[in-house]
């Protein structure tokens, strides 16, 4: 997957933008269908990511992630180009935290990037977006943890719905479902470190890359040196397939953004299972990937928990807005 921002924590809207106030025109509701579109689009086009990393073969997983790296900073430098946002460059550079965070970012999103890679290409379609279902109940757990967050009741039963699911599915695998948690952890954390360096996606895009664009590109010409690299050995067309990897990663960053400033976080936060759920759906129905009857109990328990997790969000909401018209 590509690493969406945080659901609720979304990239900020770009400098001097507001809302839109409704109008005679209709502007507001023409600006909140485009942003439910673009939404969708962000979600759908990370929810079927797995049937192009398959494509990239003979490349293996390492090559792919390095290519990735590549050529998303290339177009993302291109995209603020384009823009002509690049004055968060020099506040950056002079602030020595920041730049720490941008780089324990970029170690995260490397990680995050590299093990659903590797899954989508070994047959673990099922297992990523297992990952990717529970990660809303990680990022509440180490709000708990690291953050001291109360939750409430209902959170709670959602938190260890959640975690008996894990149980049962690592009785099922055989095994703790290391490829779930790695990427729901590693996701998790990667939106807790984005949080604080309060950057937008493109612009944290464009970071993080460019830590990790001399890594990639040193080991993809050691790669190529060694003979082991796929770039101009497989013909244009793999090639051009690789250089997509950036395409890939930063559309649904930038159709996400337009969500983000146009439609409302209750809408992204139901936004955001469309993912996991395409994903799932290609892992039973694409890949005809196994389901025996463990792995459909501790499925249905995690989607208990996000249905509860969901309710009370929404409940809550309604509360707080009804407070707000009482005055």
């Amino acid at each position: 997957m590509s690493a969406p921002p945080p659901v609720g924590r979304p990239a900020p809207a770009p400098a001097g933008s507001a809302p839109t106030a409704p109008g005679p025109d209709g502007t507001a509701g023409r600006e909140h269908r485009f942003g439910l579109l673009n939404g969708i689009a962000s979600y759908a086009m990370w929810g079927l990511v797995p049937l192009f990393w398959p494509l990239l073969k003979p490349a293996g997983s390492v090559e792919i992630l390095a290519h990735r790296m590549v050529w998303s900073l290339v177009l993302v430098a291109l995209a603020l180009l384009v823009v002509r946002r690049w004055g968060w460059t020099r506040t950056l550079l002079r602030d020595p935290r920041q730049l720490a965070l941008i780089t324990l970012a970029a170690a995260l999103i490397t990680v995050n990037w590299g093990v659903y890679i590797w899954a989508v290409n070994n047959g673990q379609v099922l297992e990523a977006s297992l990952g990717y279902f529970i990660n809303p109940l990680v990022t509440i757990a180490i709000g708990v943890l690291l953050l001291k967050e109360r939750l409430r009741p209902w959170q709670w039963v959602a938190v260890w719905t959640g975690a008996t699911a894990v149980v049962v599915l690592a009785l099922g695998y055989g095994r703790p479902p290391w490829i779930s948690l790695c990427l729901a952890f590693s996701f998790a954390v990667y939106g807790l470190v984005k949080k604080k360096t309060g950057l937008g996606g493109l612009e944290s895009l464009a970071a993080e890359t460019t830590v990790l664009f001399l890594p990639a590109l040193g080991f993809l010409v050691w790669w190529g040196v060694r003979g082991e690299g796929t770039f101009t050995t497989e013909g244009a067309g793999h090639a051009a397939l690789l250089a997509a990897t950036g395409v890939v990663t930063a559309v649904p960053l930038v159709c996400f953004g337009a969500a983000a400033i146009r439609v409302p976080l209750s809408t992204l936060g139901l936004l955001q299972y469309l993912a996991p759920t395409f994903q799932f759906l290609l892992g039973v129905l694409y890949f005809r990937e196994a389901m025996p009857l463990e792995r459909w109990i501790g499925f249905g328990l995690v989607w208990a928990a996000l249905s509860l997790l969901t309710w009370d969000a929404v409940r809550t909401a309604r509360r707080a807005r009804r407070r707000l018209a009482l005055g």
